[in-house]
């Protein structure tokens, strides 16, 4: 891809973080958010994990990653990771190694019996708050699948890759169809697409945040029960719009983190609000608007309750790719 591809010139190492990030070869990849319409657990499992119905869809709200390959490296395989929160967000203070997409590009190499000298570059624009539910590691470690595939002359939805990233996290696979799409297994399976929306969404978070773990154990002790209506109501649904919302969750994650309440209610009292849902366990919390303008302006006053918020849309893509 380049005369010297052994050598990654100097000015990949970006001193800047807001500085151009371009050259010939290399992948521009848009990760989404995604918010649970219906989010239904189930019991746990013998493998430790939860059984999981879900109806997931993407959201406009997206992080970046700029991939870029040296086919004829030294060393075996080495994945590179530099991440730069934006907007105001907060660092997420973790090894490179310990990133999920550089896990990832690793697990993919491992499955598909790759033993070469090459290099990955990956540099991460960070616009999706982390620990709030919206799935942004398990969107980047998606994103990182396609890079690699992409440079290795892989195909999509190979079946290394939907393994790998069935392994690496359960919303993982999800973002490989984007859109909406009904999910099952622990999240991991998927089942079936749905007509997406395009409503536009107000995201709020509080400055706290709800460990998952901890979570599933207070879950575990006295499970909330799904509805069976509402149940059969997701599984029967053609279109994104007649998905109820639910979320069997939030009433644990209310429980360890009690101003998800006071979030829940005052969007709930806003005018403009067409349903409100806590995303995942948390700790964001999402409202569909009747309108943009609706949404600007519920934006607005949460930030002034001193909460996190964010005006974005329902969207109809997965990751997106593309090269300078």
């Amino acid at each position: 891809m380049m005369n010297e591809p052994e050598r990654i010139p100097e000015r990949m190492v970006v001193a800047d973080p807001l500085a151009p990030f371009e050259r010939q070869g290399m992948l521009k990849l848009v990760a989404p958010a995604k918010v649970n319409l219906f989010l239904g657990i189930g019991g746990l499992r013998e493998d430790g994990y939860h059984e999981a119905d879900t109806v997931m869809h993407a959201l406009t709200l997206h992080d970046v990653l700029h991939m870029d390959y040296y086919p004829e490296s030294t060393g075996g395989l080495k994945v590179e990771l530099s991440c730069h929160a934006r907007e105001g967000l907060a660092s997420l203070e973790i090894e490179p190694e310990d990133n999920t997409a550089v896990k990832a590009v690793r697990a993919f190499a491992h499955k598909l019996q790759r033993d070469c000298d090459e290099t990955f570059h990956i540099r991460i624009e960070k616009h999706i708050p982390f620990e709030a539910g919206l799935g942004g590691g398990s969107s980047n470690a998606a994103a990182a699948l396609v890079g690699a595939a992409n440079f290795w002359g892989v195909e999509a939805f190979a079946p290394e890759m939907l393994a790998v990233a069935a392994e690496i996290g359960s919303d993982v696979s999800f973002f490989l169809y984007g859109g909406c799409a009904q999910m099952a297994g622990t999240g991991e399976a998927f089942k079936r697409r749905l007509e997406p929306m395009k409503k536009p969404v107000v995201l709020v978070k509080p400055k706290g945040g709800v460990s998952t773990a901890t979570a599933y154990r207070l879950f575990d002790e006295a499970p909330p029960p799904v509805p069976g209506d509402l149940a059969k109501q997701a599984t029967m649904a053609l279109r994104a719009r007649d998905v109820p919302l639910f979320n069997n969750l939030a009433p644990i994650a209310e429980v360890l983190l009690p101003e998800l309440t006071a979030i829940r209610l005052w969007l709930e009292g806003q005018t403009g609000t067409e349903g409100v849902l806590l995303c995942g366990s948390g700790s964001a919390t999402m409202a569909l608007c009747e309108s943009f303008e609706a949404a600007c302006r519920i934006s607005g006053a949460a930030k002034s309750q001193g909460w996190w918020a964010r005006t974005t849309t329902l969207g109809s893509h997965g990751i997106l790719s593309s090269t300078p």
